[in-house]
């Protein structure tokens, strides 16, 4: 399976080899190959299978779906922003996840590092060449630090699960869709129409999209100046958004370089999603490659 898409803007100094009016064909499936099950034997993301984590995962997002107001995303967005929690490396960030399991996520139960490390690794191999897309795998989930003590210690479902804008109607392709009807936006004249604080085109930029790591990662690397390229910047934040990029929902909202950065999300997710196993690998071997890669697009301590 391949794809046709035009190179995002850019030259060798963001991340991506200069090209002038071409197409890149990027081949989906190279050295990596998709699973048929999860590490439960069943389809990958079914939230209605009868499963040992299904109930807790539906419990999951009622709570989620019930408490992402408008008004609680505005305050963790001031919040965090601060970024006064605390100030360390990427690398130490990763290990601080050694013991987070994601209680949204019916495939698998694992610790996010092996999350992390098995999506970059599947990258890799099928992009050799294009090492910010390598390290956007290995970071893309470290805002799940929100959960450790360090940062607040926030509940589950203020830090992970599938996102979604607040400030406008909640699209029926969201997981559980349902219990927004207890969301008191749902039912607030100025947040609840097809746009509601928004306006068609305005871009992704300007939508404020329900509080968790996603958007939390994104703040912390902007905020330290990464020299990770836009795309990278646009799956960071975006790559839980599934209404989006599986559903094709909201995209009255986007924008023209919304456009552009969502063919490399479209990439990406299959390496995040279906990457999830069983499968370990060798920490201490593929280790010091992404500590290169740390020092080169990012400042040795961050503030977080």
């Amino acid at each position: 399976m391949t794809i046709l898409i035009d190179h995002p803007e850019g030259g060798v100094e963001s991340g991506f080899s200069k090209v002038d009016n071409a197409e890149i064909e990027l081949v989906l499936d190279g050295g990596f190959l998709v699973p048929q099950t999860n590490s439960f034997g069943h389809t990958f993301r079914d939230y209605d299978v009868e499963s040992e984590r299904q109930q807790g995962v539906e419990n999951f997002y009622r709570i989620n779906h019930i408490s992402q107001t408008y008004d609680f995303v505005k305050r963790m967005r001031e919040e965090y922003g601060k970024l006064n929690k605390m100030e360390m490396g990427i690398w130490e960030c990763c290990e601080l996840l050694n013991d987070v399991i994601d209680e949204s996520d019916p495939d698998l139960d694992e610790p996010q590092v092996e999350h992390l490390l098995q999506t970059a690794e599947a990258i890799r191999k099928d992009y050799p060449d294009e090492d910010w897309l390598h390290l956007t795998g290995l970071i893309h989930d470290l805002g799940k630090v929100l959960l450790h003590p360090g940062f607040g210690e926030l509940s589950q479902w203020a830090v992970v699960g599938d996102t979604f804008p607040v400030g406008c109607a909640f699209d029926k392709s969201v997981v559980h869709y349902k219990y927004f009807e207890e969301n008191p936006d749902h039912h607030n004249p100025d947040y609840n129409t097809k746009c509601g604080l928004y306006s068609e085109g305005c871009g992704l930029n300007n939508v404020m999209m329900s509080w968790g790591h996603d958007d939390y990662m994104y703040l912390v690397a902007k905020e330290n100046n990464t020299t990770l390229p836009p795309a990278a910047l646009f799956i960071i934040r975006y790559h839980s958004f599934y209404a989006l990029h599986k559903s094709g929902a909201y995209k009255h909202l986007m924008n023209e370089e919304d456009d552009e950065n969502l063919k490399w999300l479209h990439i990406f997710n299959k390496y995040d999603l279906y990457s999830k196993s069983k499968v370990r690998v060798d920490v201490g071997k593929v280790k010091p490659y992404y500590l290169s890669l740390i020092e080169k697009y990012f400042p040795a301590k961050l503030r977080w």
